[in-house]
């Protein structure tokens, strides 16, 4: 039966949920179990630990965020029962070798290597990885180079296909020892690799689209400042996007490139020098990408520092991604930054950005978006100005009492009014209310009822206690509002233990 959280016998009603516990009812434990065991099967272990059950929960319990697995160096080093005992001894020498280097000891390192196999230094485990992998993953800088002096290939790929190797992390597929170097923030190890030789790249190949992170997507995104300096020194690209294994763009509105990387994360600084590095020439070859964005407007020249060069129209497209990014982050700087060098808005991004500032209660910049907001393309209108971006310009004006941002917020209604006269209002009629003289309240001469509220007395009269609630009036400054409210109050409950006297 599902495990349900205890209910005390007294309350019948079911129990809402709570920050402690917030699932009414719990998964099986079976399903527990045999989730936890997919995931240990998966990385050819034959029992379950902690993080089993962690990566179990990440799909068992709805917004419950546990982060991914680790990658860990002993993982996967397991002989399997199908293999013959010829298979068997050979994946355990195999073992021995991946542990002997992954101890640290260099002085092992030929022992090792004549265990590996005939692949030699350049053996996979069953996670897809090399010897010189798992030292970047380490930061083992003294391993690393005595890796690279045995032979170790710099740009070898972890493999794609799970079929010989079948416990290979998704996320990792055609990652190179630099590319993990780079993960791990370890920045001799990757100045050492590029001074070997690596792409700077990792697997990516002139031409061909890419369908992992590249070393300067992961450090963008690290926000590693230092990282991305060495990266762009050595000739890394900030326009490379990621695109999924189907072909189609891991995001609605384009390739996940460097820019975007560190604009969606808030990276300020990585995405200034990202923006300060020079163009790369480009052969007089067009992409089909770039052909689609010869068709692409730019910006005003008045606000706009890019060129009409076929490289800032491609740049204009990186761009106009990272501040849809940074904008669906809450970003609002970054989002300014970018649209500061000349990018126009979205109806969207724009939206976004005032949610974000008024939601920060930040008075200037709201006034500084208002102020944008003529800028935005006529084409940008759609469905969500009126279902969004109204309601949402209401709840600004309602709450702000500066009155340039009322100023702003009218003329962006009367724009999107548009020319059309308005209709003429027609009258609510209220109904007349009772009114009493304020010389009723507080006049001993005109008071036929006395109350003692803390030692000071106060002079009411019996019309005004009973019709109170029905009154439009407002009391003099000799009684508080609260007191006379509290004393009518007692009157019309009747309280009369009150001490009045008459």
């Amino acid at each position: 039966a599902p495990l349900t959280h205890p209910r005390p016998a007294r309350c019948p009603c079911p129990l809402s949920p709570v920050a402690e516990q917030p699932f009414i009812v719990l998964p099986p434990l079976m399903e527990w179990i045999r989730v936890a065991v997919a995931h240990a099967g998966h990385r050819r272990s034959f029992s379950v630990d902690s993080d089993d059950v962690r990566q179990a929960a990440r799909l068992l319990l709805p917004g419950v965020d546990c982060e991914p697995r680790q990658l860990k160096i002993d993982d996967c080093f397991c002989a399997s029962r199908k293999l013959d005992a010829v298979a068997t001894e050979a994946k355990f020498k195999q073992d021995l070798g991946f542990r002997m280097l992954n101890c640290g000891r260099t002085d092992l390192v030929k022992q090792a290597i004549s265990l590996l196999g005939p692949d030699g230094i350049n053996s996979m485990s069953e996670q897809g990885m090399t010897p010189l992998m798992y030292a970047c993953v380490r930061g083992d800088e003294a391993m690393v180079q005595m890796l690279l002096d045995a032979g170790a290939d710099l740009n070898a790929e972890v493999v794609s296909t799970a079929h010989k190797y079948p416990s290979v992390h998704p996320e990792t597929r055609h990652w190179t020892a630099l590319t993990f170097a780079v993960l791990h923030g370890h920045i001799p190890v990757v100045q050492l690799l590029l001074d070997a030789g690596a792409k700077v790249e990792g697997s990516l190949e002139h031409g061909e689209e890419n369908y992992s992170e590249t070393p300067l997507q992961l450090a963008a995104a690290a926000g590693n400042f230092e990282l991305v300096s060495l990266l762009l020194e050595r000739g890394a690209d900030p326009m490379i996007g990621t695109m999924y294994r189907n072909g189609i763009s891991m995001t609605p509105q384009g390739d996940m490139n460097s820019f975007s990387q560190a604009a969606a994360h808030g990276h300020r600084n990585v995405f200034r020098k990202l923006l300060a590095q020079p163009e790369k020439e480009k052969s007089d070859i067009l992409s089909l990408e770039e052909i689609l964005a010869e068709g692409t407007d730019l910006p005003d020249a008045a606000a706009a520092p890019l060129c009409a060069s076929r490289n800032s129209k491609a740049k204009l497209k990186a761009l106009k991604e990272a501040m849809y990014h940074s904008a669906e982050h809450g970003y609002v700087d970054v989002t300014i930054d970018i649209r500061s060098i000349g990018v126009p808005w979205t109806l969207h991004t724009w939206l976004e950005s005032l949610r974000t500032s008024f939601q920060q209660h930040r008075r200037p910049l709201i006034q500084c978006l208002l102020k944008e907001f003529k800028s935005i393309q006529e084409e940008e209108y759609t469905e969500e100005l009126i279902t969004q971006g109204l309601p949402l310009m209401f709840e600004i004006l309602k709450a702000s009492k500066n009155e340039v941002i009322s100023q702003q917020l009218s003329v962006i209604f009367t724009h999107c009014y548009g020319p059309y006269p308005i209709p003429k209002l027609v009258e609510i009629k209220r109904k007349q209310t009772s009114r009493l003289d304020p010389h009723f309240l507080n006049n001993k001469e005109m008071s036929d009822v006395t109350f003692l509220v803390e030692g000071r007395p106060f002079y009411a009269h019996r019309v005004l206690l009973f019709t109170w609630p029905n009154l439009q009036f407002f009391p003099n400054q000799n009684v508080p509002t609260a007191c006379f409210w509290l004393i009518c109050q007692i009157f019309n409950k009747c309280l009369y233990h009150w001490i009045f006297t008459q």
